[in-house]
């Protein structure tokens, strides 16, 4: 099952995934109050045990079944999407998250069928188009469906009841998500820690990677590789042509191996370092971490400080815009399951 709009599944993926979104090293954007809510939250109660056989049906919303069949084909597209399978200290916590939330977007569907909503065939087959063009190739976008255990037609399906529950939440949601002047303003005052900026790099880099376990030899191999690449580099050949031939990373290569702006604590240890320590225009030696060997080029460095209101009003009213959409959605979901009638049979 491949959902574009199932609510919250993300929460599923970031509870147990261990892929980087790309090979250049681990950052993290998230909010410092967000981050210190989190440390401070009290730990969720344990779930409760989902038996390991699971049966044919394991719930009914409003007499319609959630079949072994249906679940199989979310866990599996999760965990394509996370990039391995579920560790088995958090199977329960996990399966069960995942089981609410097919239960919530079945209450969507069946809202939408009874509001009449739906999706035409050319919106189904220009999000299908969309889907496939995220991949290099045709046989790259049939592995997916194969790792997700669907097919293309199970695909669209989906598609066109995630169009129509989209259409459905858009009419619902978006007249009360409106953010007003005095909200973008209250939360600016009443959060300056959010709007500390800290000292910030506008950095690119070309990895050379190294594969988890390889051994001297193909390090040596790696190394001697980066080295080249590196002197082509201080004889003035272009970075960024060097980056889109030669770099590993698949995030950033295309870009020129451009990484945009990070701050301290976003990268990887010995790459924070590095980068920090570089003045705007240059470029360092050899920087190995984990994931292979970089060779990093500093474009421009911006002290800390706070963000003026002005600057950061337009992605705070996004910020808020969302927030709004989601605690709307939510509201509107939590309504649906109190008219509805749940049988959660595991």
């Amino acid at each position: 099952m491949i959902r574009t709009v199932m609510l919250s599944v993300t929460i599923v993926l970031c509870a147990y995934s261990n892929t980087p979104a790309s090979a250049a090293p681990a950052r993290s954007d998230a909010k410092p109050a967000a981050s210190a809510a989190a440390a401070q939250a009290p730990a969720p109660p344990p779930a409760k045990a989902v038996p390991a056989q699971l049966p044919d049906v394991l719930a009914r919303v409003n007499g319609e079944t959630i079949g072994k069949a249906e679940f199989d084909r979310a866990v599996a597209s999760i965990e394509a999407r996370a990039g391995g399978p579920m560790p088995p200290d958090q199977r329960d916590q996990i399966l069960r998250t995942i089981l609410d939330q097919i239960v919530g977007y079945k209450l969507l569907v069946q809202e939408s069928h009874s509001r009449k909503v739906d999706a035409t065939d050319a919106e189904v087959e220009a999000r299908v188009q969309e889907i496939q063009k995220q991949f290099p190739n045709e046989d790259a976008f049939k592995q997916m469906l194969t790792a997700r255990n669907t097919t293309i037609d199970q695909l669209r399906t989906d598609v066109r009841q995630d169009i129509a529950v989209q259409k459905m939440i858009d009419a619902e949601v978006e007249p009360k998500a409106a953010v007003k002047p005095e909200q973008l303003a209250d939360y600016y005052a009443k959060n300056p820690d959010q709007f500390k900026q800290p000292e910030r790099v506008h950095a690119s880099h070309i990895l050379i990677g190294v594969p988890r376990g390889a051994d001297a030899a193909a390090k040596a191999e790696a190394r001697a590789k980066a080295e080249q690449i590196l002197k082509d580099v201080k004889t003035g050949k272009d970075f960024a042509t060097l980056a889109k031939e030669n770099s590993q990373d698949p995030g950033s290569a295309p870009n020129g191996g451009d990484l945009g702006f990070f701050q301290p604590g976003q990268m990887v240890g010995p790459f924070n370092d590095a980068a920090f320590s570089l003045a705007a225009g240059a470029v360092s030696d050899i920087v190995e971490t984990e994931f292979g060997f970089h060779i990093i080029k500093v474009a421009e460095k911006q002290p800390g400080g706070t963000i003026a209101f002005d600057d950061v009003k337009p992605r705070l009213e996004q910020f808020l815009l969302q927030r709004n959409r989601q605690e709307q959605t939510e509201a509107f979901v939590k309504d649906l399951r109190s008219k509805g009638k749940i049988e959660i049979l595991i």
